[in-house]
């Protein structure tokens, strides 16, 4: 199962750079990074029905995207993002890949609204002072929708982010003996993006 996941990955990833390499006009490539100002889903302990609400955080992401259209185009990227959720006195961390495949229309001048689905690969969790025990999938799928703005090779984008994929962590807590408590580790964050055009 984990091998057909990144085997989707890879196919989607090859995909891309090819609409990128392959697209002869209004077309073109750059690098990104910005902030995330997120929080996953609700903390559950094992011996409790109640959920934490975590508080929101900020991370980062870096990574790189094509462009291929002008008025209506398509825009896909290739991003690693570094999130992380409070939860009372512990942060749980998440560093995945994300590859969102977005479709965008340019409204006013240089702004424009886009949208689309972001696929996206858990490399590491960390949940400060406790055991990760296991994510239940690497693999999951979001959406992004947001507006841009564009000047020349500058780009600002905002954009919200909603993990669609039911996910959760489970982990052990040596420190209370609580085991199979679980974080629902679907994303929902705010992300401020600055792109640069080559």
């Amino acid at each position: 199962m984990r091998n057909l996941q990144k085997s989707v990955i890879l196919t989607v990833v090859l995909a891309c750079i090819g609409f990128t390499i392959n697209a002869q006009n209004n077309s073109s490539f750059g690098f990104k990074g910005g902030l995330n100002y997120s929080a996953n889903g609700d903390y559950f302990e094992s011996a409790s029905t109640n959920a934490e609400t975590p508080d929101r955080n900020i991370g980062y992401h870096i990574g790189v995207f094509g462009k291929i259209g002008d008025k209506l185009y398509l825009r896909p990227e290739l991003v690693y993002t570094a999130t992380k959720s409070d939860y009372d006195s512990d942060a749980f961390s998440i560093k995945k890949i994300d590859v969102p495949l977005l479709v965008g229309l340019k409204v006013i001048g240089p702004i424009s609204v886009f949208a689309g689905p972001s696929f996206q690969y858990i490399l590491e969790t960390e949940f400060e002072g406790i055991d990760i025990d296991t994510v239940k999938n690497d693999f999951s799928v979001g959406f992004n929708f947001g507006v841009g703005f564009n000047l020349n090779k500058i780009g600002i984008d905002l954009r919200y982010e909603r993990g669609f994929s039911e996910n959760e962590a489970t982990f052990i807590d040596t420190n209370i003996a609580t085991v199979n408590s679980r974080i629902d580790t679907r994303p929902d964050q705010l992300i401020l993006s600055l792109s640069i055009g080559l």
